[in-house]
């Protein structure tokens, strides 16, 4: 046991309650770097479309570790540690393009796209003077290498040693709820990206929390695309890090929200044009219109009609995570989907009308905690387990969080 753990124990309680330390610790989040996201996990990096061609680079991140990824000169796809083994300064300062080599705007090394060191400027300094000597061997400080795994169009990274191959780690359900949205070569839209003032955990709970969509987001419920008397699940993965959150398109015709005089339930709002944002076509022919899936320790698949997009959740400080959200569609769209999935694209990102409540939610639960950090959260819509349902009237997928964060930290 680290002294971490030791001074810091988990309520007896089990799943049920979650410690408010957890937001606050600052050596509990230098130990989840280390754990989690250094350790063995998978964490998703980009899109291969976002890699179109060789010598493309996208920035990207290791929870609070800067990587690069590429694509070298023959198409393999490689990541590596934003790092120079110089003076560690970032090597990659833009956030994607294109390029031969790779040098560090500080003293000029030069490193391939695999990350190799290739080029020392001034390694045996001038006329004989100055330069590194003769034993000293940089190479050997070069970047650290990720594992990378390729599937379905996305690109994953770990450091982990004993990460176990990607499709094991994702589990059959999820390779089969990736497939099918990830169902033709991808296109890149476009994309946002958010600063969240709150601890990374709280976004991951958010977005695992399937009874707080229709009750936060407004646009959700007001406008039926979303409510918890629809048809639906959850889908949690075995060692519960791993969830689905589903509901299906067909409209229904009670008056749960109304008659409970839920602040979600005004049907006084309208659109000038609702078929501009509310109209869809089923794509995947069969009847989903909601979909989030999340891979821990912090992947995010989202299906919302027809807007797709995937979201990097990555810690930037004890009380600050950046979301990077991806939009996309696919080569094979036609004009009309295409523009469909344009629009549509308004419903999410940091002022989305479906996602913006999201970052300011987790901040009100950052701040609220701020001075209970031996209070606990209460969990228990749904019981007390971590089981797939078909209700998402449920915390089971926040539930199968805490079960897998905690046998990775030892808590």
């Amino acid at each position: 046991m680290n002294i971490h753990t030791a001074m810091r124990q988990w309520p007896a309680e089990g799943l049920t309650r979650v410690p408010y330390w957890v937001y606050s610790d600052r050596a509990l989040y230098d130990e989840e770097q280390e754990r989690i996201f250094r350790g063995d996990t998978w964490t998703f990096l980009c899109m291969e479309a976002e890699l179109p061609a060789p010598g493309s680079f996208r920035a990207s991140n290791l929870g609070d570790m800067p990587v690069v990824v590429t694509r070298d000169a023959n198409g393999g796809v490689h990541a590596f540690e934003n790092r120079c083994a110089h003076r560690g300064s970032l090597l990659c300062l833009k956030e994607r393009g294109e390029a031969r080599e790779i040098v560090c705007v500080y003293h000029n090394w030069t490193y391939d796209l695999t990350g190799r060191l290739t080029g020392v400027a001034f390694r045996r300094g001038i006329a004989g003077k100055g330069g590194m000597p003769s034993d000293c061997k940089p190479e050997e400080h070069a970047p650290r290498q990720l594992r990378i795994a390729l599937f379905a169009g996305l690109v994953f990274g770990t450091l982990g040693r004993n990460t176990p191959p990607l499709e094991q780690y994702l589990g059959a359900d999820h390779v089969a709820r990736i497939r099918r949205v990830m169902r033709a070569p991808a296109r890149v839209i476009g994309g946002y990206s958010q600063i969240i003032p709150s601890n990374w955990k709280l976004y991951i709970e958010n977005v695992k929390d399937s009874y707080h969509a229709s009750l936060l987001h407004m646009f959700f419920t007001t406008f039926r695309l979303n409510r918890l008397s629809q048809k639906g699940g959850l889908v949690v993965s075995e060692r519960g890090g791993n969830h689905i959150s589903y509901s299906m398109t067909q409209d229904v015709a009670g008056k749960e929200y109304e008659q409970a005089g839920l602040r979600s339930a005004n049907e006084a709002y309208a659109l000038e044009a609702p078929d501009m944002l509310l109209k869809s076509v089923d794509e995947f022919g069969d009847g989903i219109g909601l979909q989030i899936l999340t891979v821990f320790p912090g992947f995010v698949l989202q299906q919302i009609r027809n807007c797709l997009a995937v979201r990097r959740v990555v810690p930037r400080g004890l009380n600050k995570t950046e979301l990077a959200w991806t939009c996309f569609g696919f080569t094979t769209d036609d004009e009309t989907l295409a523009e469909l999935r344009l629009r549509q694209a308004n419903l999410i990102g940091p002022a989305g009308f479906i996602s913006m409540e999201d970052g300011a939610a987790a901040g009100f639960v950052q701040r609220g905690v701020a001075g209970a950090p031996d209070a606990l959260s209460l969990v228990e819509m749904g019981g007390s387990g971590t089981a797939s349902e078909e209700s998402r009237v449920s915390e089971a997928a926040v539930r199968g969080f805490w079960k897998d964060y905690r046998r990775h930290m030892g808590l």
